[in-house]
């Protein structure tokens, strides 16, 4: 089984915001990356929003140019899942449907190393369920970065029913080597962030739905009341409004009415306004 000695190479399914985010903050640490996504295009977009990002670290004085140029040499894109056969652990970093984990989970458990770890960056869905896809439970883990992974310092590590102690400690070996700071949850819906989480923005829509505060009043006062960086309005736009309502109705199905989403939640993701990703959420974005 591996240990953080062993780790050289990472795995990381999806090119999204998430994905590029792991991909990036690996690189950065040292590790080779192998970044793979269904499509040329997606796999080119993840690439393009890594070297944007490591330039505003350049131009921040975070990092030189010479350690931003050595990060990217180490990350290969691809979109051919074989690709992923010699990296010691991968995280998947897919959308947040259980059907479509499973058949990663399934794929990864054929093309990698008997003894390579897999993870799951999921926010709410059961690491039980999704390692059942697999013959090698006890090596599926979950590792949960938080959005954006290049800023956000916590890393959630969520133990699956079979998930072997060596595997757990692994993930938080892992995400320390990465400069990231851990906490670890058992295997309930949302875990620790995403329970308590979306709750607190569901019930900012709903009052600001209901006509307690304006949207701005709302986040104002959660700000300066509980010295949040973000409001909960602000936040859910951040996140994405369609990511909050997957994560929320989960939730639901797990935990009954008392994390029903909001009606007005469900509306502005049915109107396509999913917050800053599409120049309009609660709050309108250039």
């Amino acid at each position: 089984m591996r240990d953080i000695e062993t780790i050289e190479t990472v795995g990381v399914v999806g090119a999204g915001t998430m994905g590029s985010g792991i991909a990036q903050v690996s690189a950065v640490s040292g590790y080779d990356v192998v970044m793979r996504d269904i499509e040329p295009e997606f796999v080119e977009n993840g690439l393009d929003t890594i070297d944007g990002s490591l330039s505003k670290f350049v131009d921040k004085e975070q990092i030189t140019q010479d350690e931003a140029d050595a990060a990217r040499e180490r990350i290969e894109g691809t979109t051919d899942l074989a690709d992923l056969a010699d990296c010691d652990i991968v995280i998947e970093a897919a959308v947040e449907k259980m059907d479509i984990k499973q058949d990663i989970f399934a794929d990864l458990d054929e093309v990698t190393d008997d003894e390579a770890v897999l993870a799951t960056n999921t926010s709410t869905l059961s690491i039980t369920t999704i390692a059942s896809a697999t013959d090698r439970p006890e090596q599926v883990v979950g590792i949960h970065f938080m959005n954006p992974v290049q800023l956000m310092e916590g890393v959630e590590i969520v133990v699956g029913e079979k998930t072997d102690p060596g595997v757990v400690e692994l993930a938080h070996d892992f995400s320390e080597a990465l400069d990231k700071t851990t906490w670890e949850s058992d295997d309930k819906p949302g875990f620790v962030s995403n329970r308590i989480l979306m709750p607190w923005i569901n019930e900012g829509v709903r009052a600001f739905d209901e006509g307690v505060a304006t949207k701005e009043d709302i986040d104002r006062g959660m700000k300066l009341g509980t010295n949040v960086p973000m409001g909960p309005l602000e936040l859910a736009d951040h996140i994405g409004l369609d990511v909050c309502l997957d994560a929320t109705q989960t939730l639901h199905e797990e935990l009954g009415d008392r994390y029903k989403p909001a009606y007005l939640l469900k509306r502005k993701v049915d109107a396509g306004d999913l917050g800053k990703k599409t120049g309009q959420g609660f709050y309108e974005y250039d």
